[in-house]
């Protein structure tokens, strides 16, 4: 009987091929990893996104489910090795924890990968093909929802920020909407893939193992017609015009260096630059100027005079102020115990002596604002350092000015579409994400950011207007697209100081995604739970 590549866990095949064999095993899941980090931001090749599983899925559905759990475990450490690099930028954090974190976020990959092949082996290939975006997406939204553990990025989706007619879906699916497409379309390229291999092995009247010709036509099919359908959409919604009032917003990009924003020696030089672009925006008449996260050197209630200044500086400038304040740096080491602050966003009236608007960071950062589970888990055993903590608020707060209401969320809550989704059925008519980068060096960090922050404003069909510290500071319109971006006279956005003017429309727009949330992510669910209970069920595989 012919060889064929069905399986490698055979006892009478020559050397030569089981050498073969092992090195196609450590190959492909190394090429996959390769070729999905490099969809993303900044190297942006979204295009290896749909063929980037396509080397996995091939080698696992021949393989056992302890080797493809190991193999998709490789293939997940790859990947985020590569997506995650910047994190060795950040003070305090080494190789190690870099090495703990792509490890975890690997699992996820594995258990993609032990799945697959249990259903591939009980069932065939086509069913596990099949089976494959619905399990990817339950397994996202595993790893963005797991309690301190969540981590919402890097999810295949996010690649396509630039494609903004593949991505106008997340308004119906949300984000994970787009990654089941890719998915879909790495498994159909994979299952001509195999078929080829099939052929060129065997003749052309062989057809592979565990595929089937009716199994094979229904994937391609299915494929095409959810790929033009997605599309056909896409191209549909962005020929809507956008209408609606339309405000003007200036965002301040401060450009203060990580080491100065908390010696007091520089207290005045970074209010003084603060002023200056305030001003300097002021004169474009905007209804609103934002600052960037944390950008007054100290806590503003807790500083009377420094508030004052701040005040006189939206007084002078005759508008509303949006800031972020912080007391402390957030990534700190040491052992000495720090008092709790919220991490907040102040919009300030000039004609109001008070405080009377103020958002508290719901979202805080693990080990950058808090350390979970302290007291619990001796994390100095990692050489985790002891950080001061901040208090997570609690309240969804739409912050409204005369004429218009928004939501803020900072730093990295903007990767999460939940929360931004409840602001707004809240009534927000925009989003403003404060940020301070500075931390991240000149990194794929910043851009990384964009991808997420654009979806979050297709998903809900809203303005979304990042104000960076260091950048990117831009303005997203409702669709995904960067509409403009602070930049200096040589083109770069990142480390450089500047004000950017743009016109914002405010919309009350309530797409599928802001009503109903994560349906599409339960129907996957479901999915992944039909075809593994089918699978357990099965004796022998037919195609």
């Amino acid at each position: 009987m012919a060889r064929t590549l069905h399986s490698l866990n055979g006892t009478n095949k020559p050397w030569g091929f089981k050498i073969q064999g092992l090195l196609l095993n450590g190959v492909a899941p190394i090429l996959s990893g390769i070729l999905l980090f490099l969809a993303f931001p900044d190297h942006d090749l979204p295009w290896l996104a749909w063929i980037g599983l396509v080397p996995l899925l091939v080698v696992l559905q021949r393989v056992r489910p302890a080797l493809a759990f190991l193999m998709s475990g490789l293939a997940g450490c790859v990947y985020f090795a590569g997506f995650f690099d910047w994190i060795l930028e950040v003070a305090s954090y080494k190789l190690l924890h870099h090495a703990f974190f792509d490890v975890y976020l690997g699992a996820f990959f594995a258990v993609f990968g032990l799945v697959f092949s249990f259903v591939s082996r009980r069932w065939g290939v086509t069913s596990a093909l099949f089976a494959a975006p619905f399990m990817w997406v339950s397994l996202e939204y595993l790893r963005s929802n797991l309690s301190f553990l969540a981590v919402p990025m890097g999810l295949l989706a996010h690649s396509q920020y630039l494609y903004t007619k593949i991505i106008a879906i997340a308004s119906v699916s949300g984000a994970y909407g787009v990654s089941f497409l890719i998915v879909l379309v790495n498994s159909a390229i994979a299952a001509l893939v195999l078929l080829l291999l099939s052929r060129l092995r065997h003749g052309k009247s062989s057809f592979h193992p565990g595929l089937s010709a009716r199994g094979l036509i229904a994937l391609v099919g299915t494929t095409a017609v959810l790929t033009l359908v997605a599309i056909s959409y896409g191209e549909l919604e962005l020929s809507k015009p956008l209408t609606g009032k339309q405000i003007k917003l200036s965002v301040v990009q401060g450009n203060i260096d990580q080491s100065k924003k908390w010696d007091s020696r520089y207290a005045k030089y970074i209010m003084q630059t603060y002023g200056d672009l305030t001003f300097a925006g002021a004169k474009d008449r905007p209804a609103l100027i934002v600052w960037p996260e944390a950008a007054t050197p100290r806590a503003i209630t807790r500083d009377p005079g420094l508030f004052s200044q701040v005040r006189h500086i939206a007084k002078r400038a005759g508008t509303c102020l949006l800031l972020g304040s912080s007391s402390h740096q957030k990534f700190r080491v040491g052992h000495g115990q720090v008092p709790k602050f919220y991490n907040s966003a102040f919009l300030i009236n000039p004609e109001n002596r008070l405080i009377n608007q103020r958002y508290h960071k719901i979202r805080l950062l693990p080990f950058g604002e808090y350390l979970p589970l302290k007291g619990t888990i001796p994390w100095s055993w990692i050489s985790v350092p002891n950080i001061g903590s901040y208090a997570p608020g609690t309240e969804y707060t739409v912050l409204e000015c005369p004429d218009f209401r928004f939501a803020v969320t900072i730093c990295w809550e903007t990767v999460f579409p939940t929360l931004v989704r409840e602001f707004a059925k809240k009534g927000a008519q925009f989003i403003v994400n404060i940020t301070n980068e500075a931390w991240f060096g000149k990194t794929a960090a910043p851009y990384q950011s964009i991808s997420m922050s654009a979806f979050r404003a297709v998903e809900n069909r809203l303005f979304v207007v990042r104000c960076a510290n260091t950048g990117v500071s831009c303005f997203i319109d409702p669709y995904g697209r960067i509409v403009n971006r602070i930049k200096d006279e040589t083109g770069h956005d990142l480390f450089v100081r500047g004000v950017l003017t743009e016109r914002v429309i405010l919309l009350d727009s309530r797409t599928i995604y802001t009503r109903y949330g994560d349906w599409f992510v339960w129907l996957s669910i479901l999915g992944s739970v039909a075809f593994l209970g089918i699978a357990a069920f099965r004796r022998t595989c037919h195609g």
